[in-house]
């Protein structure tokens, strides 16, 4: 399991949006999404052109929850497509949101701190979106860049 949890200073309301909306989601994560936010439907964001994570979405409880399946597209994943299970809790903290992310079903230990890192260098920059401001460049953005997947 990862966990990671930060402050945002925005509301659950606007912090929410940045998991259901593509247009918000690549301000933060990935260079495209394609995301379909009821039950059932798909959750996938092209990272960087090699690393394309996709699932679908299981529960939204907007603005406090939003709960969805991940993994890998490549041949060589350790976590296939929906192996994995993503859950974005947002609670109100004063003017701002407390985000507490928890990455269940990872394979081992190993994957896990993978994925531990990566949702620290995402929720560091979602945080700055969601703020408003302007989150730069991801360096991760290109295969060369890129933490690898798993």
């Amino acid at each position: 399991m990862a966990e990671v949890e930060v402050r945002i200073a925005a509301s659950p309301e606007t912090v929410f949006g940045f998991f259901t909306d593509p247009g918000k989601m690549i301000q933060w994560m990935g260079r495209s999404a394609e995301l379909d936010p009821r039950p059932g439907g798909a959750f996938r964001c092209d990272i960087n052109g090699r690393d394309i994570a996709s699932g679908k979405y299981v529960e939204l409880d907007p603005p406090r929850r939003a709960v969805f399946t991940w993994g890998w597209e490549s041949d060589d994943a350790v976590t296939k497509p929906g192996a994995s299970t993503v859950e974005v809790v947002l609670a109100p903290d004063g003017e701002g949101t407390h985000l507490r992310l928890i990455h269940r079903d990872l394979p081992d230990a190993e994957v896990a701190e993978r994925h531990r890192r990566g949702w620290e260098h995402y929720t560091e920059r979602l945080a700055t979106a969601a703020a408003g401001g302007d989150a730069g460049a991801d360096p991760w953005a290109t295969p060369e860049g890129a933490d690898s997947s798993d």
